[in-house]
């Protein structure tokens, strides 16, 4: 491994570093080798464990040592700008990161679980026409440090970090992640595959792999990589079962069309765990939502462990589509479930907010487009 010699300008962000780039750029800032192991230990639990961000406060440091961690380096995670709260519980952030870029993260309570819907990236190179997000050009990707920073900042609003001396509580009021926020995930795998190690540490946030699911359109060369290099869930914006309609609702699927697609799930490693693939497919009138787009998708998947999400397309200002009418979605999903795949209807959620699956975009994009422009995209 490199030390480096001298550490930046200015103060480094600990938030978003792995634990190896931790020891260096600790040892870097004149912490002894032989103690840099315990000190990268130490300064992780207090970060991602105990949710403190003022070195003064991490007791077990000497205070010489934390005087000099503070020269060095700070804690930070976004900035909430604004937070709305849905009727249905669902909140929405939106945070500022750096550069005054802005992104919105969505945290939804459930019976059984609390799932944070969490952003890779500044908009959106995709552009599928059914997706908000996509009506948003891509700005940047986001660092390791903003990812798993949006955790952490959904972290402090709940009240979810321990007191000091209380019992321990294992309720989880943030249980779970999706990677199904803006952008995609997979045009910024370096990022968040730190970011989701991070959330796994089992001397942190201690997330099991199995609560965490990338959403993908379909790049195929890093699927593979999702399950050797990060070895969480995977799920596929998959949303229409011939090339010709998926062409203009996922536009990369010009560049890896559907057998390709398929081809790499079926050698998707965890498949031989039998862990299922989730297949998301939004249900758009007249589009995609025939008894014979059903039975296509049947035949698609064939071989392939998984389960078809079905989500009730959620409208936003704009929008080329419509949702499809309740008995349409429920006769699709009638014909999968008797195929023998589970074909669970999603729940809107934080329709009232503009937090739902495919509203999400920054609030000070400027460069909107109308009606006609996204449906002439779209080729309608």
């Amino acid at each position: 491994m490199t030390i480096p010699r001298k550490l930046p300008d200015g103060p480094m962000n600990l938030v978003g570093l792995t634990r190896d780039k931790l020891r260096e750029v600790f040892i870097a800032a004149g912490t002894p080798e032989k103690q840099a192991k315990m000190r990268v230990g130490q300064v992780w639990q207090w970060i991602y464990e105990k949710g403190v961000r003022e070195f003064d406060l991490m007791t077990n440091l000497a205070k010489p040592y934390r005087t000099l961690l503070a020269e060095h380096f700070v804690i930070e995670v976004p900035e909430v700008v604004s937070r709305q709260v849905s009727m249905d519980g669902t909140r929405k952030y939106l945070m500022r990161i750096a550069g005054g870029h802005e992104v919105e993260t969505v945290y939804i309570p459930e019976e059984d679980r609390g799932t944070l819907c969490v952003s890779s990236q500044v908009g959106c190179t995709l552009t599928c026409s059914f997706c908000h997000t996509g009506t948003q050009k891509l700005v940047r990707n986001l660092t390791a440090g903003e990812i798993i920073g949006q955790l952490l900042v959904a972290r402090d609003d709940l009240g979810e970090w321990p007191i000091a001396g209380a019992p321990k509580n294992e309720t989880r009021l943030l249980s779970n992640i999706v990677l199904m926020g803006m952008g995609e995930p997979l045009y910024n795998f370096d990022n968040v595959r730190d970011a989701m190690k991070i959330a796994m540490d089992p001397e942190g946030i201690s997330l099991s792999r199995r609560r965490i699911t990338l959403s993908t359109s379909g790049v195929v060369p890093e699927i593979a990589k999702t399950a050797t290099e990060i070895g969480c869930q995977l799920a596929i914006s998959f949303h229409a079962t011939t090339d010709e309609v998926r062409d203009k609702l996922v536009p990369i699927n010009k560049k890896w069309n559907i057998a390709e697609l398929l081809d790499a799930l079926r050698s998707y490693p965890k498949l031989s765990n039998s862990e299922r693939i989730t297949f998301e497919y939004v249900m758009l009138k007249d589009v995609n939502d025939t008894d014979a787009d059903a039975r296509r998708l049947i035949k698609l998947i064939k071989g392939i462990p998984a389960k078809i999400n079905l989500i009730p397309f959620n409208e936003w200002p704009g929008s080329p589509y419509q949702r499809s009418d309740w008995d349409r979605i429920q006769a699709f999903a009638d014909i999968i479930y008797k195929a023998g795949y589970a074909s669970p209807i999603r729940t809107p959620r934080g329709e009232d907010i503009m937090a739902a699956c495919g509203q999400l975009k920054s609030a000070t994009e400027r460069a909107r487009k109308s009606r006609k422009e996204i449906a002439a995209e779209a080729g309608l």
